[in-house]
């Protein structure tokens, strides 16, 4: 299986046994919606919800911290998720956050870990048969194993990384300040977070990752993207945003193009700029 599959693909395959369809929607808070309740209104034939609100580190302030290997895989059991299972990620969101269920289900030890091209939206604009309510309940084993390497904490950031960090969020929230000559530029949402970016980061917005239809631009689009932010997507960066989510679409961006060798800042500008010590930019890169 690849790491990007099509609606065709999945239309085909969602019936075999091995196949888990995984819906990984989250909205902004700020928008009113619900993952949750969207995807018990709809969601793709025998897909399971996967809160990355619940699947977390609930402990730590910052939103949606990965939580531990063994409360990870704890949770994708009752899930009805397998280790070795074929595991197909989607969303319904603009923050295309099928990406970050993507990453967990990797970090953790799964092997055949995919998204679905265009996501939910894509599947619905085909006239593809949906499902409401809970899905069956399906047994399954995931004896998670953290992979070393993948995620880099506040402290690693401070101390220097020695390699790129790109930031994902939009242009707006990245620049962070109301001074005239940047005008558009806007504070950013959480309370007790400020604004700006990571002294030394470069920016690509994820957004600009994706057609309008929700698939994932063409891998030279991709590489130019990366290039124009000041980045070279097939040497080793971290990535980070505002929550730790968006970031992982940029990894997994830069793994459709070979890149295995990229890092997450999990707690992003939640974790940064809630710290009065961090240091802060405003402005362009």
């Amino acid at each position: 299986m690849d790491d990007l599959v099509s609606t065709v693909w999945l239309a085909e395959n969602f019936g075999l046994a091995d196949v888990v369809v995984v819906d990984a929607s989250w909205h902004m808070p700020a928008t009113g919606r619900s993952g949750r309740e969207e995807y018990l209104q709809s969601h793709i034939p025998g897909a399971r919800f996967l809160d990355i609100d619940a699947v977390a580190d609930t402990a730590n302030p910052a939103p949606h911290m990965l939580p531990n290997a063994e409360e990870f895989g704890r949770a994708m059991g009752e899930l009805g998720i397998g280790r070795d299972d074929r595991i197909v990620v989607y969303d319904n969101s603009t923050t295309r956050n099928s990406a970050r269920g993507w990453f967990m289900l990797h970090h953790f030890g799964a092997e055949q870990v995919a998204i679905l091209d265009g996501g939910f939206q894509k599947w619905l604009a085909e006239g593809r048969p949906t499902e409401s309510g809970e899905p069956r309940p399906r047994k399954a084993s995931f004896d998670a194993v953290e992979r070393r390497g993948q995620v880099v904490s506040k402290l690693d950031v401070a101390n220097g990384l020695g390699t790129p960090l790109i930031d994902a969020r939009g242009r707006p929230r990245f620049e962070g300040t109301e001074r005239p000559r940047f005008e558009g530029t806007e504070e950013d949402p959480r309370p007790g977070v400020a604004a700006g970016h990571i002294p030394g980061s470069r920016n690509l917005p994820y957004s600009e990752l994706y057609n309008p239809d929700g698939t994932f631009k063409s891998r030279d689009e991709i590489r130019r993207l990366f290039i124009a932010a000041g980045a070279d997507p097939e040497k080793p960066f971290v990535a980070s945003c505002g929550s730790g989510v968006t970031a992982n679409a940029l990894i997994f961006a830069a793994r459709l193009l070979g890149n295995r060798d990229t890092r997450l800042y999990d707690g992003s500008w939640s974790e940064w700029g809630a710290d009065p010590a961090t240091p802060k930019v405003k402005g362009p890169a």
